[in-house]
């Protein structure tokens, strides 16, 4: 971890109509922290991580946000995607490189190769002419990840990435994440339900809850 905060929330307040889900929190995010959101269902994890983001507004409060040269990714869940859609694994990591394309920019070389090279890593070469909706579930999430990694985005925001998935999925998927962040320095924020994998991946976690927000060990929230 080093340098400012990638975010600050200060006395943030968060509303859907009236109903308060989070009221005046105050929550630090390191750089280059792995932070696993935790908590019961309906706490409000993904609400906060979306409004930390910009994605939906807060009520009250400030949020200072510092995401270094590219915006944030984020990856949400897989089967929040239409598996119909008929889009292959390769359009959806490209789409990766939309905020630096522009609407009608045309991809250069180096982009081309990096597009490649992340479809390559993350063990997609053989589904790339896949529709998402043909992919089990590892391979969707890893599509939707490597849609965020080809962006070069520091900061990626993961909303239980592995939900639904089988054990060995599971196991490739937190191994990728492990990666991204310990070789490549990358701040990843993720909602997740799983202590124990959590333990093995992070020393502290945010625990989200009626009580409201704070970081905590999580050998104190597992206990």
């Amino acid at each position: 971890m080093n340098g400012a905060p990638v975010i600050q929330c200060r006395g943030v307040t968060v509303a859907y109509g009236r109903d308060i889900v989070l009221d005046r929190i105050d929550l630090t995010v390191s750089r280059g922290t792995l932070l696993p959101f935790v908590g019961p269902n309906g706490a409000g994890k993904t609400t906060l991580l979306k409004a930390c983001l910009g994605l939906i507004p807060h009520q009250g409060g400030e949020i200072a946000r510092d995401f270094g040269s590219h915006p944030p990714a984020y990856v949400p869940q897989q089967k929040q995607l239409d598996p119909i859609y008929p889009v292959s694994v390769c359009d959806i990591v490209r789409m990766g490189l939309y905020p630096e394309l522009g609407c009608w920019g045309r991809m250069d070389g180096e982009q081309q190769a990096r597009a490649e090279k992340v479809i390559g890593r993350f063990g997609l070469l053989p589904h790339r002419h896949k529709h998402f909706g043909e992919l089990s579930g590892g391979l969707r999430q890893k599509t939707l990840l490597a849609r965020a990694v080809v962006s070069r985005a520091e900061v990626l925001v993961l909303d239980e990435p592995t939900a639904g998935l089988d054990a060995a999925s599971e196991a490739d998927l937190l191994a990728l994440i492990r990666s991204l962040h310990e070789n490549e320095g990358k701040t990843v924020l993720w909602v997740h339900h799983r202590m124990d994998q959590c333990a093995s991946l992070a020393w502290q976690v945010c625990r989200v809850d009626k009580r409201g927000v704070r970081l905590a060990k999580v050998s104190e929230v597992a206990s």
